[in-house]
């Protein structure tokens, strides 16, 4: 089992910034995925950036203002949000997943919620 425990949501202006942490405990493997996704009000959960030990992705409508980063020390990842939108209001998921044969389980935070005004 892994437990993931998301913090540093919060209400912003749009144009201002926001830094969301994820702790991962449990029986963590090295070679992972872990990133973020999100859900608004009414819509699918989208991938927003996702980090492995080889690459980054991320969603479309956030390159060049998120910056996702991992400190494998602490199991821990980070999603610097930066010039923030209304659009990017929703709820933010943690996600952790190990990379193997098989199919492995899909972990996810409880959320944190960020919402931006204009």
């Amino acid at each position: 089992q892994v437990q993931l425990v998301e913090s540093g949501g919060g209400l912003v202006q749009a144009g201002e910034f926001l830094r969301l942490s994820c702790a991962a405990s449990g029986n963590i493997f090295s070679i992972n995925v872990m990133g973020w996704y999100r859900q608004a009000p009414g819509k699918q959960r989208e991938m927003v950036a996702l980090i492995t030990s080889v690459g980054i992705n991320y969603a479309d409508s956030v390159k060049g203002r998120f910056t996702i980063s991992r400190d494998n020390a602490k199991h821990t990842v980070y999603l610097q949000m930066n010039r923030l939108k209304p659009e990017d209001t929703a709820l933010y998921y943690c996600h952790y997943r190990r990379v193997g044969l098989g199919s492995p389980p899909n972990y996810w935070g409880q959320g944190t919620q960020v919402t931006v005004s204009s």
